[in-house]
C-alpha cells in the first residue's frame, strides 16, 4: 500500500510539474551525519527517477559501488571470529582447485592478499564472471594477474577481480549464497534493509530504488524497467536467470561483490555506527573485541607506496587525509583528521562512508550524473563535486 501511494504521488507531481522544472532539478544527491548516538540527514536534494519526477528520499536505495568491498570485510571478519575462515590460510583449500598465478606457481593465495589488493590480480580479462560461466577459467586465464611478484609482495594494485574470489570463499567456507551471508552476518544484526543486485529486497525497496545517470544523462542502472521481475544478476548468453540451482562456492561474482550492494544512507549510517561502537566495545556480539575497529584501523594502515588516493589500504579498508604522509588527491574533508572507511565509483555515482574515529562520528553519501575521474569508471580519487557536497554538508552541520 505505502509503495502504491508513493508512486502514485510520484505520478501525480510528474503531472503538475513541467519537463523544464525537472531539468533545473540537481543531480540526486544524499548526505547523512552520524554519531554514536544520532544519524542526521544534512543534504537530501534531486531526482531518484528522472521520468517519474520522484524526488530522492534520505533512505532511498541506491547502488553504493565499492563500499560494498567494506561490507564484505565486515562479513569476513564475522565469518573469521564463527571460526570458519582464516585470513591468512590458503584460498585453494576452501574453493575446491587450486589458485595460483601463472607467474608464481608455487605461492599461496590469501584472503588477506586479495582483500589488499596485493595478490597480483588484474582487472585487463574483465571482473564479471556471469551465471554460467566458470569462476576457475577466469582465474585460469593468464591475462587476469601480473607479473609484479607474488601475492603479498606484489605492489598494491585496485583490481575488482579479488572481490568475486572473496566472496565465493565466504560461500564455501559457510555453506550460503553471498547475498544470504551479507543478510545474515551483517544487514540483520544491525536492522539494515539493504541486498546484493536487488536478489533479496523487497517491493518497497525496488519502488523506492534510486536510477542512476551518467553525466550525459543516460541511464546507468536501476532503472525501474531493469528491476524484478528483469534479472537483475548477470547470465551468460542461453542461461536462465535462475538461482534456485546455483550452488554456493562456485561463483559469488553474480551478486556483485565488488560494488552491488544496495542500500540507503541512512541505513548505511547505522552500519558507520556499529563500526564506532565497535572501538568502544559497544557490540561485542557483532565482531569481537581482537576485529574490532581499532584492529580494522590497523588492517586498513596498509602503505601502499601510492602517492594519489590509495595511499593507505589494508583489507578493503582505506585511510584518507593522514597529516604526515605525502598523497596527492585526497583531501575530502582537509581538516587533517584521518578517516578510515571506503570510497565507491560506478554508473555516473560516487560514494563513501567515512569514519572520524578520534571524534565518534562520520557521514555517507552518495552524488550521480559524476563525469568519470580521469575518463573512465574506477579510476579513484575525490572529484571537485564530492568535495564541494561534502563542504556543504558540513557546514549545514556546523563543522
Amino acid at each position: 500500500m505505502r509503495a502504491m501511494i508513493r508512486r502514485l504521488a510520484a505520478a501525480l507531481a510528474l503531472i503538475a510539474a513541467p519537463a523544464a522544472a525537472q531539468d533545473t532539478q540537481p543531480p540526486a544527491s544524499v548526505v547523512v551525519a552520524f554519531d554514536r548516538h544520532s544519524i542526521r540527514p544534512l543534504i537530501v536534494e534531486g531526482l531518484a527517477n528522472k521520468e517519474t519526477g520522484r524526488p530522492v528520499e534520505a533512505n532511498d536505495p541506491v547502488r553504493i559501488a565499492s563500499i560494498s568491498k567494506l561490507i564484505m570485510a565486515i562479513a569476513a571478519l564475522r565469518l573469521k571470529d564463527e571460526g570458519k575462515i582464516g585470513l591468512d590460510s590458503d584460498v585453494s583449500d576452501f574453493l575446491g582447485w587450486r589458485l595460483r598465478s601463472p607467474y608464481h606457481p608455487d605461492a599461496p593465495v590469501t584472503l588477506a592478499h586479495l582483500m589488499s589488493h596485493r595478490a597480483g590480480l588484474s582487472d585487463a580479462a574483465g571482473y564479471v564472471i556471469p551465471l554460467g560461466e566458470s569462476l576457475e577459467a577466469k582465474l585460469a586465464d593468464p591475462a587476469s594477474w601480473r607479473d609484479t611478484g607474488p601475492p603479498g609482495e606484489a605492489p598494491f594494485q585496485y583490481a575488482n577481480l579479488g572481490s568475486p574470489v572473496v566472496a565465493t570463499v565466504l560461500e564455501a567456507a559457510s555453506g550460503e549464497r553471498y547475498d544470504r551471508l551479507i543478510e545474515r552476518l551483517v544487514f540483520k544484526p544491525l536492522g539494515v534493509k539493504a541486498c546484493l543486485n536487488w536478489t533479496l529486497c523487497d517491493a518497497d525497496m525496488q519502488a523506492r530504488a534510486v536510477t542512476l545517470y551518467r553525466h550525459t544523462g543516460e541511464v546507468a542502472a536501476d532503472a525501474p524497467e531493469r528491476l524484478p521481475p528483469a534479472c537483475t544478476i548477470p547470465v551468460a548468453e542461453g542461461q536462465p536467470c535462475d538461482l534456485d540451482a546455483y550452488v554456493p562456492g562456485t561463483n559469488a561474482s553474480i551478486f556483485s561483490p565488488q560494488g552491488g550492494v544496495r542500500i540507503g544512507m541512512m541505513d548505511l549510517a547505522r552500519i558507520g555506527q556499529a563500526l564506532i561502537d565497535l572501538e568502544q566495545g559497544g557490540r561485542d556480539a557483532f565482531l569481537l573485541p581482537a576485529t574490532g575497529l581499532r584492529a580494522m584501523y590497523e588492517l586498513a594502515d596498509g602503505r601502499t607506496q601510492e602517492t594519489v588516493f590509495f595511499c593507505s589500504y589494508g583489507l578493503h579498508l582505506q585511510i584518507i587525509e593522514v597529516p604526515e604522509r605525502p598523497c596527492s588527491d585526497d583531501r575530502l574533508v582537509g581538516d587533517g583528521r584521518p578517516r578510515i572507511g571506503h570510497s565507491g565509483e560506478a554508473y555516473g555515482l560516487q560514494s563513501g562512508l567515512w569514519i572520524d574515529p578520534k571524534n565518534d562520528e562520520g557521514f555517507v553519501y552518495f552524488t550521480t550524473e559524476v563525469p568519470p575521474p580521469g575518463g573512465g569508471e574506477d579510476t579513484g580519487g575525490f572529484t571537485d563535486r564530492e568535495k564541494a557536497l561534502i563542504k556543504r554538508a558540513l557546514g549545514i552541520a556546523g563543522k
